[in-house]
């Protein structure tokens, strides 16, 4: 009897060490293969993760765009089309400015000089042409906005003033005249506000990083004037 009992512990002893053996190694094997996957799915999943947020910052910088202009800019995530540029007005009036002018005309014939002397007050508008190209390209680098120049969007007239109307013996004032007169104010108004649009640019700029703060630096740059033809 006792001999029969010893044999089982014997070969229960010879093979769970083995057995043991084999679990430890298929565990290792689990392990390393579950290691190697997360190893090869990692770079993918980090790709995606950094695109996704590329693409928060672009649709941020699209919301600034639509708050500020009513516009979606175009807007490129690592130089790749994220979204087309659309907008429901044409124009983008930042200032408003009221401009006074005054315009002489003097003409003398045959020793006979008429004169007209005009005051004219408007109001300027500057800001955007917002048919015009609007982009924010972002990169993990940088944000990178390019907006066209400002301009001016109109020169509205508010109240004309004739001065002096005087006429010379036989150089008279002709409805030509006045028609020239009245036409140059306008014209001063333009030149005299020709500041305005860089106020504007400054003025949208300044508005639109106050509210917009991705991590990366934000540059925003508009186009050089082109060569005179």
């Amino acid at each position: 009897m006792q001999l029969q009992t010893d044999r089982p512990q014997t070969s229960a002893k010879r093979f769970g060490f083995p057995l043991a053996l084999v679990l430890i190694v298929l565990i290792l094997a689990l392990l390393g293969a579950f290691l190697f996957y997360r190893a090869e799915a990692w770079p993918g999943r980090a790709t995606r993760e950094s695109v996704a947020g590329l693409e928060r910052i672009g649709r941020a910088a699209r919301d600034g765009f639509v708050r500020l202009a009513h516009l979606q800019p175009r807007v490129t995530v690592n130089n790749r089309l994220y979204l087309e540029q659309t907008t429901t007005i044409a124009q983008l009036a930042l200032l408003d400015r009221q401009v006074e002018v005054e315009h002489e005309m003097l003409h003398s014939w045959a020793g006979s000089t008429k004169r007209i002397k005009l005051h004219g007050t408007f109001a300027v508008k500057a800001g955007f042409d917002l048919r015009k190209k609007f982009s924010v390209n972002v990169s993990p680098k940088e944000v990178l906005l390019e907006l066209p120049h400002a301009e001016i969007l109109s020169v509205e007239q508010r109240k004309v003033e004739v001065l002096t109307l005087e006429n010379g013996l036989w150089n008279r004032v002709s409805p030509n005249d006045i028609e020239h007169a009245l036409a140059a104010l306008p014209a001063l108004a333009r030149e005299k506000s020709r500041d305005l649009p860089g106020a504007a640019e400054q003025a949208f700029t300044r508005q639109f990083l106050e509210k917009f703060h991705p991590a990366q630096p934000v540059h925003v740059i508009f186009p050089a004037p082109s060569p005179a033809g």
